[in-house]
This record gives structure tokens, C-alpha cells and sequence, in this order.
């Protein structure tokens, strides 16, 4: 059966989805151009008109992982809704007992950023973004007298801190700490950083 005509958009799209699936099936460093090629049926030489190299196409892949997580990121902090609420449910989502899919991909980005100047770039912007999204909203909550915070940008790093660890624990080492424990540290956290009790975080 004949493919499909796509676009040069499209197309990319494509090869940026299949990168994704391949390096988290495989490994940044296992992962080939001819395993993304392979995946979807083309040429390598598809793949290399649209990424020059490996490490083009792995940092941009990456860009599009992040992009489509800051995109969810945003539309939760966009709500209609107190600052409370839209921050717990950013922080439930990206936690790794909540729906963020992905943690395998972006533990593997953080070790070979270590590694790839282009790939830690693309890591530290979608850290700051995380970060400024956060402390952005606790500012929000503080002015609007909903809760207590004298250090928004220290507690939007203090969070991601401990979310980001928490993945790592979850991710590399199954079982090592019960979802729900970590769930409970997870909120812990969140209400201390806020001067509330636990129990607001449930309140209607």
C-alpha cells in the first residue's frame, strides 16, 4: 500500500514521534537512526533529509516531548479556578504517581545532557519553564490571600526538586517506595511549602 503524501511538517511530526518511542524503548545511546526508519517503514535517508545527524534528531525530539508537556502544564494553570486548586493539579499530574507519562524519556535526557550541549539546553528550558509556570502560580495564590509562601521561585524549586527525585526512585527502581507514600510526600510537601494544612489540599 502506498504512503501517504505529508507534509514537510507532518512528516517531521512523524519522525519526532517515532524518535520518541524508540529512545524510550531503547535508550538515547542505543537508539539509531535506522531503529526510528525501521519504525515507521522509511528510508534512512528519509530521516536524514528531514535531521542531519542522530544528535539533531534527538534534541529536537526531546524540544517536542517538552513542548507538548508545557502545553498540558498550561492549560491545567489556565483554569477558571483558585490558585490552590490549579497548582495541585499541576503538581498531581507532573508527580510520578500521577498521569505525566514519559519519566523513562526524560531520565535518559538528563544523563546524556550531561554530554550533549544541545540536549542540556533543551532540558535547563524546559526546567526554567517548569519552574517559572509554578512560581508564577504560588505568586498568585500569595496575592490573593489563599495561602502563604515568602519564597514562590524557592518552593516552585523545592517541588520540582523532590518531584523530579521521586521519579527517579519510581522509574529506575520499581517498588522501592509505594506510590502512595509518595503520593503522601508529594502533598506533605506541597502544604508545608504553602503554610496550609494537608487537609486544604482535598477541602472543596
Amino acid at each position: 500500500m502506498a504512503r501517504v503524501r505529508l507534509s514537510v511538517a507532518e512528516r517531521q511530526e512523524e519522525l519526532l514521534r517515532a524518535a520518541i518511542g524508540q529512545i524510550e524503548a531503547r535508550g538515547v545511546a542505543a537508539v539509531r537512526i535506522a531503529d526510528v526508519a525501521a519504525a515507521l517503514g522509511v528510508s534512512n535517508a528519509l530521516v536524514l533529509y528531514h535531521f542531519s545527524t542522530k544528535e539533531k534528531l534527538v534534541a529536537a525530539a526531546f524540544t517536542y516531548a517538552a513542548e507538548d508537556d508545557l502545553a498540558h502544564l498550561r492549560k491545567l494553570l489556565g483554569r477558571r479556578t483558585s490558585a490552590l486548586r490549579r497548582l495541585r493539579a499541576a503538581v498531581r499530574w507532573y508527580a510520578p504517581t500521577g498521569q505525566a507519562k514519559g519519566w523513562r524519556l526524560w531520565i535518559e535526557g538528563w544523563a546524556m545532557a550531561l554530554r550533549e550541549p544541545a540536549l542540556r539546553e533543551v532540558t535547563r528550558d524546559l526546567d526554567r519553564q517548569w519552574k517559572a509556570a509554578l512560581t508564577d502560580v504560588i505568586a498568585e495564590g500569595v496575592a490573593a490571600g489563599e495561602f502563604a509562601c515568602a519564597d514562590p521561585a524557592g518552593a516552585a524549586l523545592r517541588l520540582t526538586a523532590l518531584l523530579d527525585g521521586l521519579a527517579v526512585q519510581l522509574t529506575s527502581y520499581p517498588g522501592s517506595v509505594p506510590r502512595t507514600r509518595a503520593q503522601d510526600w508529594v502533598d506533605d510537601a506541597l502544604a508545608r511549602e504553602l503554610g496550609l494544612d494537608r487537609t486544604a489540599l482535598t477541602e472543596r
